[in-house]
């Protein structure tokens, strides 16, 4: 059986073609996928969507951060599924359909970095490459049982890679242990510009606590209470500097005015045909005024500051990844979106100060993963990981 007809439905069924890697080096012996916005040589580039994919052709040259993968010993092993153009977080493309949630069968993979949480899930790969605009690796981590992270803004290079929105994306990856995540680490990020303290300051987010259902706070409450015992108590704070859905609206309408800019050309010139969700936000985003992304620009940096300040150079906030466990797959469109919304307003926070979050599989009910989070300031991405690292083993 091929990776491409594997039941998980994970990965493209491109024609494989041969990517060299380097015969040796960090990450020898491990392999991993990519999420079909990043070219390979050899490969085209579909972005979820069959008239890009048409017009994409086969690439002559790959990615840098996929290059820097292969450059430290990875085996590349196929390119993944993504929802449409990046543009949703449920992991169901109207074109491709669903990759399978290996941690939860039955269960949406999250996405729009799907595919690669699924076949990472699968234990068809040991780590992947995916995207995060406003949580397509946060939120499929936590739904996969797996470890994501969404960088520092510009931390890990997007050059070749089919972008979204400009001020918003980020390249992040997923493992299932925390031993390949800090491996991966080492080659993707580097020395932390502005790295923690040995003993940082740990916050929690008790307003950002109210969003998860009931169940979900039980469950994640008990991570929370581990995580104190191991390194002190976490002092209470207020996240956001004015109400959560006006920060939410904010993101909304500085992503849709850029992912307007970025694909509203192409998508009328062409005549893509979407998925209904896909096209609904899309109509949304070409609806934004530049008056109002100015507008809501001003309240991202305000917000970004307000977190800046709370975060200083040494602080560490724990907050949830997602409202709950993944959604069934058969869920109707209409609580798909639901759960979206409400999902966005913790994850937008992360991309509108570009600030490094983290998405650890510490917690889980009813059979299913759960994620609960780290965030630091800028530039601390991997000394979060490393806290992340003695964190994991305190618990285990």
């Amino acid at each position: 059986m091929t990776l491409a007809s594997h039941p998980s439905h994970a990965f493209l069924p491109y024609p494989d073609a041969p990517v060299a890697n380097a015969a040796s080096g960090p990450l020898a012996g491990l392999t991993f996928a990519a999420k079909d916005l990043f070219d390979v040589a050899g490969y085209p580039t579909g972005g979820g969507n069959p008239h890009v994919l048409a017009m994409s052709g086969i690439k002559s040259t790959t990615a840098p951060t996929v290059q820097r993968l292969l450059d430290a010993g990875a085996a590349f092993v196929g390119k993944t599924h993504t929802d449409e153009l990046a543009f949703s977080m449920n992991g169901k493309n109207a074109h491709y359909g669903a990759p399978v949630n290996g941690a939860a069968p039955g269960r949406i993979t999250g996405g729009s970095s799907s595919g690669s949480a699924s076949a990472v899930s699968n234990k068809l790969c040991d780590f992947a490459l995916g995207t995060d605009t406003g949580g397509s690796v946060r939120a499929p981590a936590s739904h996969c049982g797996l470890f994501g992270i969404r960088p520092t803004f510009g931390r890990i290079s997007l050059a070749q890679t089919l972008a979204l929105s400009e001020s918003l994306d980020t390249c992040g990856f997923f493992a299932r242990d925390i031993g390949t995540f800090a491996r991966v680490a080492d080659v993707l990020l580097g020395s932390d510009p502005r790295p923690l303290p040995a003993s940082p300051r740990l916050l929690l987010a008790e307003d950002l606590l109210r969003l998860p259902t009931a169940a979900a706070l039980d469950a994640l409450l008990p991570v929370v209470g581990g995580i104190e015992a191991a390194f002190g108590k976490a002092t209470p704070v207020t996240v956001a500097d004015r109400p959560l859905e006006d920060i939410w609206w904010a993101f909304r309408y500085v992503q849709g005015w850029e992912a307007w800019q970025t694909d509203g050309a192409m998508i009328e010139q062409y005549g893509l045909q979407l998925g209904p969700d896909v096209a609904a936000r899309f109509a949304f985003s070409k609806g934004v005024t530049e008056a109002r992304f100015e507008a809501s620009s001003v309240i991202r940096r305000a917000f970004t500051a307000h977190l800046a300040a709370l975060l200083g150079d040494d602080g560490i906030l724990i907050l949830p990844t997602m409202p709950d466990i993944a959604p069934l797959s058969d869920a109707a469109g209409e609580e798909l979106e639901t759960y979206r919304n409400l999902s966005a307003q913790t994850l937008c926070l992360a991309p509108l100060s570009g600030f490094p979050h983290l998405s650890l599989p510490l917690a889980g009910r009813a059979g299913a993963p759960l994620g609960i989070s780290l965030m630091g300031p800028a530039g601390s991405d991997r000394s979060l990981i490393a806290f992340a690292e003695k964190l994991v083993a305190a618990l285990s």
